[in-house]
């Protein structure tokens, strides 16, 4: 009975596998069918039952029984062997993609690594510049402003020395008239 249950799932599978496809033309395995069934009524139908004998009538359906899971099992197979074939190809497919595809991320990956180190190189070269010019600015700043000291002071001494120069032109002069006066006095 379990072996009857399993076949009669294994149809059903078939069955709704074949019912999810489109519709096209009836197999030739679906037209025997018909014609089997079709010879069945018709001789169920003319036939006395009463003289038709029981044995040969068990006989004949497990014959026809089991000449249907002959072609049943044959299609299933066939199916199956349709489908692993495809399933197999399309694993195959599937891996050498993937293969393909983790060589591609890897070399991205190699890439953006790459790019990474490269672009904090230029940062740590674009900082130390940075840091360098500030420091020469700074530096620069310092001496500006210790010249612009020094240059006041130069102007301030500059200042004092035109003072200078006129006082000791003033004195000259003064010494000079008081020696003229003396010079008159002593005469």
């Amino acid at each position: 009975m379990s072996s009857l249950y399993t076949r009669s799932k294994e149809f059903t599978r078939n069955r709704k596998s074949q019912s999810d496809s489109p519709p096209a033309s009836p197999s030739p395995t679906a037209k025997t069918l018909r014609h089997e069934r079709l010879s069945r009524l018709e001789s169920g139908g003319s036939s006395n039952p009463t003289t038709s004998d029981p044995y040969s009538d068990r006989a004949s359906a497990r014959a026809r029984r089991e000449a249907r899971e002959a072609r049943l099992a044959t299609l299933t197979s066939r199916v199956e062997e349709d489908s692993n074939r495809d399933y197999k190809k399309l694993y195959e497919s599937a891996l050498t993609e993937n293969q393909k595809l983790k060589t591609k991320l890897q070399e991205a990956q190699l890439e953006l690594a790459d790019i990474k180190s490269k672009l904090e190189k230029m940062a740590q070269q674009k900082q130390e510049k940075t840091s360098d010019r500030s420091s020469m600015l700074e530096m620069e700043k310092r001496e500006r402003r210790a010249l612009e000291r020094k240059m006041s002071e130069m102007e301030e001494e500059m200042k004092v020395l035109t003072e200078l120069k006129s006082d000791n032109q003033r004195l000259k002069d003064e010494n000079g008239a008081l020696i003229r006066v003396i010079s008159k006095l002593s005469k």
